[in-house]
């Protein structure tokens, strides 16, 4: 738990995600690939590749592919360029949200200025990790100002704008330009009568990176875990789920094998996709909020989600899978469908599939308060996963037009 408080602290943004990622795995032996360069690529052999604020790591074995796709990304905001905004005596900045933020609970808390800068470096423009040593905050309106906003929070964040000096002090990066976020700056912390809960900024969804990337270390066979970004913004970038990336190192894993065209449709037909998020776990609160007989808890172990409308890339098929791999290897698991009179949710799932058409199932843990700037989930639910993750790149597996066989 240490080490994935420690993951989750410095992760600020997917950069860093990235970067904590490749630490990781240079450390068990991975080897680092370029998409520019040619790849050699060995059976046994283990590597990865990043693209921006993503990553794919993989071991080069036999048999179908076992995949497991999550994102790196979270809602935040984002520094546009000309950022001061001069409001004597203060300077705030320019900034815009970044994905479906729970913004009311971005108030009044340390941000954390956060990205990559590129400057000039050697007669190159290099892009760079950047972390800010001083924080900001998004200050609210005092209830003797505002005695309405109990009934109701919605902030205007054209002109609420995050404040950066008191002095009127500018904030300018040495740089020629950069992808800059305000993020949460608040370290990961138990709660619960027996500590059995844990709070931090992120969990949605370096849960799920974090889980897949350590499930892979002990992986068999053909096993990818595609870390990929911009899953809050619809995944329609080069470094999402919408873009190439994967469907790009699929082609060359099996270009690697020998495989031809034909083949590697065979191959993509014959592997099993896990799309790896979060869920929503019942609210004690508002226990109204949930389906009546597929909702999740925390503590519950891992959930299964499903989607009449194609939000999640569950099937009757791979669900199954996943209930007997978990079943026989003693992992916790549970169903999630949402309230039928409410709009569902997606993840990157779906959207992979345009690229690289592979059978899938949307697996994820539960949690609270999902898109605010501090989320929940259980302890136990993170081992859980890990354990699942662990025993799906052990698995020998096939998928057939009808069946999946198990090893």
């Amino acid at each position: 738990m240490k080490n994935f408080c420690e993951f989750l602290g410095s992760s600020y943004t997917p950069f860093h995600a990235v970067e904590n990622a490749e630490e990781i795995l240079l450390e068990h032996g991975f080897s680092r690939l370029c998409e520019e360069n040619p790849w050699t690529l060995r059976e046994g052999g283990k590597y990865f590749a990043a693209r921006g604020g993503a990553l794919i790591a993989f071991r080069m074995g036999k048999g179908a592919m076992k995949i497991v796709a999550s994102h790196t990304d979270s809602p935040c905001f984002k520094l546009k360029d000309a950022p001061n905004v001069k409001s004597e005596p203060f300077t705030r900045l320019n900034a815009e949200p970044y994905g479906g933020g729970i913004w009311y609970s971005f108030f009044d808390r340390p941000l954390r200025i956060a990205g990559r800068v590129v400057v000039r470096e050697a007669g190159a423009l290099v892009a760079k990790n950047f972390v800010s040593e001083e924080t900001v905050l998004l200050p609210s309106l005092a209830i003797h100002m505002d005695r309405s906003v109990n009934e109701g929070f919605s902030p205007n964040l054209q002109t609420e704008l995050p404040l950066y000096s008191a002095k009127g002090k500018e904030f300018l990066p040495d740089a020629v330009s950069y992808e800059l976020y305000l993020v949460p700056d608040c370290a990961p912390f138990l709660s619960g009568a027996e500590n059995e809960l844990l709070s931090s900024p992120r969990l949605d969804d370096l849960t799920g990176v974090y889980a897949s990337l350590l499930a892979l270390l002990e992986g068999e066979g053909t096993c990818v875990c595609a870390l990929l970004s911009s899953e809050e913004i619809g995944s329609r970038t080069r470094q999402g789920a919408g873009g190439n990336f994967l469907s790009s190192v699929l082609r060359r894993i099996t270009l690697a094998q020998g495989l031809s065209e034909e083949e590697h449709g065979m191959a993509l037909a014959s592997s099993l996709l896990i799309s790896l998020d979060n869920a929503h776990s019942v609210h004690p609160s508002h226990p109204e909020k949930c389906d009546p007989t597929n909702r999740a808890v925390m503590g519950g172990g891992v959930v299964i989600k499903s989607h009449a409308g194609g939000a999640y890339t569950t099937e009757a098929l791979t669900s199954a899978a996943m209930r007997e791999l978990f079943t026989r290897e003693n992992v916790q698991w549970q169903s999630f469908y949402n309230r039928s009179d409410m709009r569902s949710g997606g993840t990157l799932g779906a959207i992979s599939l345009s690229q690289a058409c592979i059978p899938s199932v949307d697996l994820g843990i539960a949690q609270l308060a999902m898109h605010s700037a501090v989320e929940t989930i259980a302890r136990a639910d993170l081992d859980e996963l890990i354990k699942g993750l662990s025993a799906f790149y052990r698995c020998p597996l096939r998928v057939l037009s009808d069946r999946i066989l198990l090893g």
